[in-house]
């Protein structure tokens, strides 16, 4: 599963994987990869990599860097700023979109399924916020 995360600065990206992961068992300091490029934790027999490119000035560094090991189908990937790195991101199962709500009170969240695996998370999620 790719998520692409995206969103201006301080709209609450790493806030919300941290959430995410929190909800999911996750003990303890999660931390942005803003620097590392890539954080990484194990839930269950699943692997959950948190990316940031926010720092990438060329799809190029991405090569360098890699990162198309990380992409497999015993993984979850939530990628901050995938708009960096499209040329070589896989297609994004959902695209997650955080923005500054109008009144400028709190934060918008969209939400898009470009995949049927993305729909039935989705539709997954849908069901249990009800």
């Amino acid at each position: 599963m790719v998520v692409g995360l995206a969103g201006d600065l301080g709209t609450g990206k790493t806030t919300l994987v941290r959430g995410v992961l929190h909800a999911r068992g996750v003990r303890g300091p999660i931390k942005s990869p803003t620097y590392a490029l890539v954080e990484h934790y194990e839930l269950s027999s699943l692997y959950f990599y948190h990316f940031d490119f926010y720092r990438f000035m060329s799809v190029d560094e991405w090569d360098a860097a890699g990162m198309s090991d990380y992409f497999r189908d015993d993984c979850v990937c939530i990628v901050e700023w995938p708009e960096r790195v499209r040329d070589r991101l896989p297609v994004s199962d959902i695209e997650l979109s955080l923005s500054y709500s109008p009144s400028g009170q709190g934060r918008q969240l969209e939400a898009y399924a470009r995949s049927r695996s993305g729909e039935r998370c989705l539709k997954r999620l849908a069901s249990v916020a009800r």
